[in-house]
């Protein structure tokens, strides 16, 4: 039995710290927010996942230090956008070597850094990991099959965090590629807005597939300049990522972009939505990324402008089905 501490209490900090628990550890689930914690020791229930009964000793606190000393594993499960201001308050009672493990998904717009980088930066005496892949909050907590990969740069630290989350219903495989793992999470999301967005627009499984497909095409093109692994972004938290993200109802990114596609602002989506939706926060760091490696991405830029320009969506699909003529495969013609 391992002690555990998770810090952050929303759906999918609260889906993994039930997986953990039945894996036979101990524990500790953190919020800065104390109302949470005090609905989560009152009724046990989460509102957003309503049919997972949490066990009577789980702890719940909002004692930071208690959530984290002589922790075995921490898992940081807190929205993107929070984790530098998360990560800076757990720095008085992290210790060296503490095995770290990330679970959000976004790039950092303001410093266009991943997010194991912000990690890094404001506790550099973790050993910190990241745990990505198609798994949505809401199936995890019902124990239906879901597969993930551990990324850390040693294999004992990535084998270690497989160790504690493998189980009959969660399969978890292991990789180096650190970097590549965190830019196909973040940026998938931008591309599910992408496929909400037709969606919404009355569009059909053409329009989605095509998407999907030119979308990993962006993802592997950048992650690749930037340093990222080809082989990682055909696995699970590549295209496997992106293709639920952008078929599944459960999807905050793709239920944003369906409300975006009837007409909402972005604000309106948001607001709709009520939790965070990543993708809108990786998709103007996104475009910078690619301005920066130099690489094309045409719907990572449409989504932009629709996000923060005010372009119309179906507009935006009509200049990306209109763009120069170009190939999928280059060379190879016979006579050449």
């Amino acid at each position: 039995m391992a002690q555990i501490g998770v810090i952050g209490s929303g759906s999918w900090g609260i889906a993994l710290a039930s997986l953990l628990y039945h894996q036979g550890n101990q524990v500790t689930v953190w919020s800065a927010i104390k109302e949470e914690i005090e609905e989560l020791n009152r009724t046990r229930r989460l509102r957003t996942l309503p049919d997972l009964r949490l066990p009577e000793d789980m702890i719940f606190t909002a004692d930071l230090a208690q959530a984290m000393e002589d922790k075995e594993l921490l898992v940081l499960a807190v929205p993107s956008i929070y984790v530098r201001q998360t990560a800076a308050k757990m720095r008085p009672f992290c210790r060296d070597g503490q095995v770290l493990v990330n679970v959000a998904k976004g790039i950092e717009d303001s410093s266009l850094k991943t997010l194991s980088a912000v990690i890094k930066e404001e506790l550099p005496m973790a050993d910190a990991a990241v745990l990505s892949g198609p798994s949505h909050a809401e199936e995890v907590s019902r124990g239906l099959p879901t597969t993930c990969v551990a990324g850390a740069g040693n294999r004992k630290t990535a084998e270690f965090i497989q160790e504690q989350f493998m189980s009959p219903v969660f399969r978890v495989y292991t990789s180096p590629d650190v970097l590549g793992i965190e830019i196909g999470g973040a940026l998938k999301n931008v591309i599910a807005l992408a496929a909400g967005i037709a969606d919404g627009l009355g569009y059909g499984d053409n329009t989605k597939a095509a998407l999907i497909t030119r979308g990993i095409y962006e993802i592997t093109r950048l992650g690749i300049a930037m340093g990222g692994k080809r082989e990682t972004f055909g696995g699970l938290s590549g295209i496997g990522d992106l293709i639920v993200t952008c078929a599944s109802m459960h999807s905050r990114n793709r239920r944003a972009g369906i409300l975006i596609g009837r007409g909402y602002s972005m604000k309106e989506a948001m607001d709709e939505v009520q939790m965070v939706v990543e993708g809108v926060y990786s998709a103007r760091a996104g475009l910078a990324l690619a301005e920066k490696y130099q690489v094309p991405v045409p719907i990572i830029a449409e989504v932009n402008k629709v996000l923060f320009e005010g372009k119309p969506a179906r507009a935006a699909v009509n200049d990306l089905m209109l763009r120069d003529r170009t190939e999928e495969s280059a060379g190879g013609w016979s006579g050449e």
